[in-house]
């Protein structure tokens, strides 16, 4: 049943500073999915008109806002983190009902995007070069960074604001323009980035939004204007985008996915590591590309933990995130949904244990939503699907080790490399997990999510193309380097020939 109603919110897309329908007319719903009768708001199903319309504007807002120093840029920063900390509860309460994640959680990605304002604010006081010897005299050599140009920023709903923050506050303070695309299924969150964007003095043209399918991203990454790709996404959707950037030799940034493991040492602090368990593993219902999909449990307290794990996990409320006391919400949507449930099949079929969960929940309130009860799977074998393939859902694989050679080497043992985690009190193991661990990220004593803003963030393998988000790692990605040679000998000097 639809609940179209007269306080449904009707959004647009927004383009050189003016907001506007799909020029096709066309709408899609965006829905609560802890209870799908309720319509978030109706959005624009853009189409290449639109991408073309945007990426103009933004193309030449780019003239004049990459000449822009960058210390102004900061100041514009400094507002929009100043913004989203006053309006951080209105924020978080729209992105719990648009796409799920416990108001705690929502509050946190917002806050994350307030501390990405601000340590990109400040590089508007750095941004720094390179100064450097010549080795002819009467030279002075340096490098300087330059905006890359038209930016197509493509982000996923796991994380509405955070995650388009990295990305959009580290273009805007290069001096790029862009072209945003949010997900579909959080589509409100990103609207309200760019609305206070705007608010605090972003110029029109800079930021565009547009709104849509994944055919609003492939005619953003196709189109010969736009400088530069950056997406958080599937692997399957970013090898597509590299192979469209690739043939146009188009900078591009792709951070994909990840199957991430805890190991937890014979040594560990068991109350601690199970804590780290809960909160890697069933946060955001397990919808994070950073989430605990694997745990590698020693021998000899394997038994002991679970013993101990499984009740607590039975205890964790489900629920409408909203709700005071729920510590899992809704998976996204009704394809996602069914995902898990086909890995829980596929467990089975394996021959995994199931130890708990692996269905939906669907009591009172729950059957008006997309609740999965949080599943664990024991007797996991390092070879098996579920512990080779992102499930994206809130299921658990245990798997079982003797050394610590060992947990690496089957922590290692899948095409992603994202983030890791070890749990144990010998510091000799703990450096060797941080040499040796496959990943862009390795927590010791920490669960595998909890990434900060001034740190690199990204992976290896299937995980990405090499790029970092985070910490001035993603400067690189927004900029290009320019070197420059100032000769002021007053005659003809010939590198490496005159030396």
């Amino acid at each position: 049943m639809k609940l179209f109603s007269r306080q449904t919110p009707v959004f647009r897309n927004c383009i050189n500073g003016q907001w506007l329908a799909a020029r096709s007319g066309k709408i899609f719903e965006d829905r609560n999915p802890a209870d799908t009768r309720e319509i978030v708001g109706l959005f624009p199903s853009s189409g290449s008109a639109d991408v073309n319309h945007a990426v103009s504007a933004a193309k030449e807002a780019f003239r004049f806002w990459s000449l822009v120093p960058a210390p102004k840029r900061g100041l514009i920063l400094y507002e929009i983190g100043r913004a989203l900390t006053q309006r951080k509860e209105e924020l978080a309460e729209l992105m719990t009902r648009e796409m799920g994640k416990v108001l705690e959680e929502a509050r946190g990605d917002i806050q994350e995007a307030v501390d990405m304002a601000f340590y990109a604010a400040g590089e508007g006081r750095r941004l720094f070069g390179d100064t450097t010897p010549s080795e002819l005299p009467d030279k002075f050599c340096l490098s300087v960074r330059r905006p890359v140009g038209v930016c197509a920023i493509i982000t996923p709903w796991n994380f509405p604001m955070a995650v388009p923050s990295w990305k959009i506050f580290a273009a805007l303070m290069c001096g790029n323009s862009m072209v945003f695309k949010p997900s579909e299924d959080a589509p409100a969150t990103g609207t309200r980035l760019v609305e206070i964007m705007q608010d605090c003095g972003v110029p029109s043209g800079v930021i565009n939004l547009v709104h849509g399918d994944g055919t609003v991203g492939r005619a953003l990454v196709a189109h010969p204007d736009v400088n530069l790709v950056s997406f958080t996404g599937s692997c399957a959707a970013g090898r597509e985008i590299a192979q469209v950037c690739g043939k146009h030799l188009k900078k591009h940034s792709l951070e994909l996915g990840g199957k991430n493991a805890q190991i937890v040492m014979d040594d560990a602090d068991l109350k601690l590591a199970m804590e780290g368990a809960l909160w890697g593993a069933f946060g955001t219902s397990g919808q994070r590309c950073t989430a605990t999909s694997r745990l590698i449990l020693h021998k000899k307290i394997k038994q002991k933990f679970l013993r101990q794990w499984i009740p607590a996990i039975k205890k964790l409320s489900v629920g409408n995130g909203l709700a005071e006391g729920v510590q899992v919400g809704p998976i996204v949507n009704q394809a996602q949904m069914e995902r898990v449930k086909s890995y829980v099949r596929i467990g089975l079929k394996e021959g995994a244990r199931l130890l708990t969960g692996g269905k939906p929940a669907t009591s009172g309130e729950l059957r008006y939503g997309h609740f999965f009860e949080p599943t664990v799977f024991d007797r996991v074998t390092p070879s098996m699907r579920i512990a080779q393939e992102e499930i994206f859902g809130p299921v658990v694989g245990v798997l079982e080790t003797e050394s610590l050679e060992e947990a690496i080497e089957i922590l290692n043992g899948t095409s992603y490399g994202l983030s890791s985690s070890i749990y144990t009190r010998n510091v000799n193991q703990a450096f060797k997990a941080i040499r040796d661990l496959d990943a862009g990220i390795t927590y010791v004593n920490g669960p595998t999510i909890g990434a900060e803003v001034h740190l690199p963030f990204g992976g290896i393998k299937n995980t990405g193309n090499g790029h970092r988000e985070g910490g001035r790692t993603v400067f690189d990605i927004f900029t290009e380097w320019k070197a420059a040679y100032i000769d002021y000998s007053q005659k003809l000097q010939r590198a490496q020939i005159d030396t």
